[in-house]
C-alpha cells in the first residue's frame, strides 16, 4: 500500500530537480553568491541611482527591467532614463509621455531602436501611465561618430544648440579606466585611441543628463548596455566625479552555459548579476 506514495514522491523529487536545472537565469551578488530577487530589491530601494546594465537583445534582462521598475515604484518615487534615447529626441519623448502625440508620431520623430516595440516600449508606457519623468540621456550618435574619428576637439565646432545635447565641454577623460584601456588594447595600438573617447562622450553625456533629471529623494533607474557600467566603470565614474555622495547600485547581465555557478570572469562585475542561460531566446 505504501508503494504508490514512494512512486509519487520519487516523481516529485525528479521533477523538482529537473525544474531547478532548467532555470532560465540565476541572480548573484558581486562575490558570486546566489541572491534572492527580494533581497536585491531591498538593497536597491535604498539607493539614489540604479544602473541597469543589459545585453540589448536579452529577453530576460528586458523582462526584469520592467519587473524591477514596477516593484521599485511601490517603494520609491522614480525617475527613469535610457541610453536608447538620444538627447535631441527628448522633446518628442516628452510629448509622447504627456499624451500630446501617439506612438506612430513618436516613431517618426525619434530615432527608435529596432527592438523598441518589444524591449523598451513597455518601460516608456509604464512611465507614461504613472507620470514618471524619463530622460533621453544619450549623446546623439552622430557626435559620438565624430569623436571616434577626430577626438574631443571636433566637439568645439558644434553650435550652441548642439552643445546643449552633450555633456559640458571640456569632457573629462581618463584613458586608464579599465573599460577604456581594454578598448585600446583590443585595437592593438593601431590608431584606436579615439574609440574609447567615443565611448566616453556617451558615458559623460548620459551621466550629465541623469543628474539633470535626478530629483532629490527619488530613485533614478537608468537602462544601458552593460559595458557602460560594468566593473563600476564608465557611467559610475562620471556620476561619482560630479557627485561623490551618490549611492549607486549596479546590475549587469551575463550569459553562461551553466548558470548554477558564476564564472570567475564575472565576479565583481556589478552589485547584482543576472546570469542567463546562453540558450535563452534573444529578441533579435
Amino acid at each position: 500500500m505504501k508503494k504508490p506514495f514512494f512512486v509519487i514522491f520519487f516523481v516529485w523529487v525528479s521533477l523538482s530537480a529537473l525544474a531547478q536545472k532548467k532555470q532560465p537565469y540565476v541572480l548573484y551578488n558581486a562575490k558570486g553568491k546566489k541572491i534572492s530577487y527580494e533581497k536585491m530589491l531591498k538593497t536597491i530601494s535604498d539607493k539614489d541611482i540604479l544602473l541597469f546594465g543589459e545585453y540589448h537583445n536579452n529577453a530576460i534582462a528586458h523582462w526584469l527591467q520592467l519587473e524591477v521598475t514596477k516593484d521599485l515604484k511601490e517603494k520609491r518615487n522614480l525617475v527613469l532614463g535610457a541610453e536608447m534615447f538620444e538627447q535631441d529626441n527628448q522633446e518628442a519623448l516628452d510629448l509622447y509621455l504627456a499624451g500630446a502625440i501617439k506612438q506612430k508620431q513618436l516613431d517618426s520623430m525619434a530615432r527608435l531602436w529596432k527592438n523598441y516595440p518589444t524591449d523598451y516600449a513597455p518601460l516608456v508606457n509604464f512611465a507614461k501611465e504613472n507620470k514618471i519623468p524619463f530622460a533621453a540621456s544619450n549623446v546623439p550618435r552622430r557626435y559620438a561618430s565624430m569623436v571616434s574619428k577626430g577626438g574631443f576637439a571636433v566637439l568645439d565646432t558644434l553650435s550652441a544648440k548642439e552643445k546643449a545635447w552633450i555633456a559640458p565641454l571640456p569632457i573629462a577623460y581618463d584613458a586608464e579606466l579599465p573599460g577604456y584601456k581594454k578598448m585600446i588594447e583590443m585595437m592593438g595600438g593601431h590608431g584606436g585611441e579615439n574609440l574609447p573617447k567615443a565611448q566616453a562622450i556617451k558615458d559623460a553625456t548620459m551621466a550629465h543628463f541623469m543628474l539633470k533629471y535626478y530629483q532629490p529623494g527619488s530613485l533614478l533607474i537608468h537602462y544601458n548596455g552593460a559595458y557602460h557600467s560594468d566593473f563600476y566603470d564608465g557611467l559610475n565614474w562620471y556620476l561619482k566625479r560630479q557627485n561623490p555622495s551618490l549611492k549607486i547600485a549596479t546590475i549587469s547581465t551575463v550569459s553562461q552555459k551553466d548558470i548554477h555557478k558564476l564564472n570567475a570572469e564575472h565576479l565583481g562585475r556589478a552589485d547584482f548579476i543576472i546570469c542567463v542561460d546562453e540558450d535563452m531566446t534573444n529578441t533579435y
